[in-house]
């Protein structure tokens, strides 16, 4: 049994997966960097130690000496979280010969999946549906160009070892593919040392489905829903929601069970995400696997009532599922909101400094994953994501007016946020109709719009305070006297 589990992450990830072991009665170790030396993962572990300077390619990335820590402290397992060596399958083979548990699946499952070509060619014989495109990596880019005609444009330019948006180009006409096809090349090589991209057909007004998998070592896999993650900016999703609004149950069940046979071929065990692409017709394309667990995993747990770390600890566990697919159900609808220290009337700028007022909000139905206090700096090195924010409701509008209201509660001085960005998806029709595709930004998004909304709200406000200064006033007033 699992007593003792190093976490090699930071953050939100982090503190959010000690919680857990501390709920299960297992001890967690931290490892930090020295910029995260104050941080709230590193004060709740029962130890933490320092693994390097700032830059994580010092420190959070350097597993072999995580694995040394782990073995000092007599650890029996170790949580990757998401990011950073999470996905890094000689990592977790390097965990399991150390005589420690991966909390996560084998490595051949995340080297297939690891890949989008040899993920396509894993599950092409269980005849998921699939966007159309080259089966394999690109070498010529001449007869690419040749391919892609026939595809017919816009075509999509995608990193084989990609993610993230990162070696990702639109090619709208064959005049510009082959610079587009050296700057995918060129950022993929930067981002994941490895080059290799492929072209599949661009899907002009698609949404992004993913579907939440788990599975034990005997087995069992079950699908836990779907996660509409459609609205995202430079192709990183900044909302995310479940269940999605247009799936019907017939068509949930069909992509839940397409994502169980994905699982299946690459043999997965543990918690993973299946991404698929719907189109304006809702038919569904297979996308990718994510051998993790996601930054969006919350809102499966609102409605589901399962707490998928716990899910996982117990898999590595060697335990079975405890439950089957038909005692499965959605219950409600939750939001997230990924707050980010970015300036959203910047082109979403990363924004750095000290928190000089930060007090997220509370209350019923809304739960906040976050890794920083008050007065703590946010540092450059990392992601800027400061917090997740959830909201929960019986129907998609309660927990939508319950995330309007925690955004106005949650206080941030110091440094710029996504927050105002937060409200404008929120409040803005096309979301609330659940009319929206991943183009939303696109269409409906400009930072000359935010702007304007908010000199309005300050407008607004200014008047509220007048009004509010003058009945004051009225009521202070001495009597007149004779």
């Amino acid at each position: 049994m699992i007593k003792k589990i190093l976490v090699a992450n930071r953050g939100e990830i982090a503190l959010r997966i000690m919680k857990t072991a501390r709920n299960m009665g297992i001890k967690t170790v931290a490892v930090y960097s020295e910029a995260d030396r104050n941080a709230p993962h590193v004060k709740f572990a029962d130890e933490a130690v320092c693994i390097g300077p700032p830059p994580s390619n010092e420190s959070y990335l350097l597993g072999d000496n995580i694995i040394k820590v782990a073995q000092e402290l007599n650890v029996d397992a170790i949580h990757p979280g998401y990011g950073f060596l999470s996905e890094n399958a000689e990592f977790g083979e390097h965990v399991e010969k150390s005589g420690m548990i991966f909390i996560g699946p084998r490595s051949h499952a995340i080297r297939i999946m690891g890949s989008k070509l040899a993920a396509k060619d894993a599950v092409k014989k269980y005849n998921i549906p699939m966007v159309p495109g080259t089966a394999e990596a690109i070498k010529d880019v001449n007869a690419a160009k040749e391919i892609a005609k026939d595809i017919g444009f816009p075509i999509l330019i995608k990193a084989s070892a990609g993610g993230g948006g990162k070696g990702m180009r639109i090619v709208e006409n064959s005049e510009e593919f082959e610079d587009q096809m050296k700057r995918a090349i060129s950022e993929a090589e930067n981002a994941f040392g490895d080059g290799s991209v492929f072209i599949e057909k661009f899907v002009t007004s698609p949404r992004h489905i993913e579907i939440q998998v788990l599975a034990d070592n005997f087995g069992n896999t079950v699908y836990l829903f779907e996660r509409e993650c459609s609205i995202q900016r430079r192709h990183q999703k900044v909302v995310e929601e479940a269940p999605s609004s247009v799936l019907t149950p017939e068509l949930r069940k069909e992509m839940g069970e397409a994502a169980v046979k994905v699982a299946k071929a690459c043999d997965y065990v543990g918690a993973g995400t299946v991404e698929f692409l719907l189109d304006d017709k809702l038919n569904f394309y297979f996308l990718e696997m994510n051998t993790r667990l996601q930054v969006e995993h919350p809102v499966t747990e609102l409605i589901t009532g399962l707490d998928l770390v716990e899910q996982q600890i117990n898999v590595a566990n060697n335990e079975k599922l405890s439950f089957l697919q038909e005692d499965l159900k959605i219950t409600g609808h939750a939001f997230e909101l990924r707050v980010y220290a970015e300036d959203s009337l910047n082109n979403f700028m990363p924004s750095v400094g000290k928190l000089e007022v930060y007090r997220p909000p509370s209350g019923k139905n809304i739960r906040v994953d976050d890794g920083f206090t008050e007065g703590m700096q946010v540092p450059i090195q990392y992601d800027p994501m400061l917090s997740k924010l959830i909201t929960y409701g019986k129907t998609r509008n309660e927990a939508m007016q319950t995330m309007l209201e925690a955004i106005s509660e949650y206080k941030v001085e110091g440094v710029s946020t996504t927050l105002p960005f937060g409200k404008f998806v929120f409040e803005h029709e096309a979301f609330r109709s659940g009319n929206f595709d991943t183009n939303f930004v696109k269409k409906y998004y400009s930072e000359e719009k935010l702007k304007a909304i908010n000199e309005e709200e300050a407008k607004i406000a200014a008047l509220f305070a007048l009004q509010q200064y003058l009945k004051d006033s009225e009521k202070l007033r001495l009597p007149k006297t004779l």
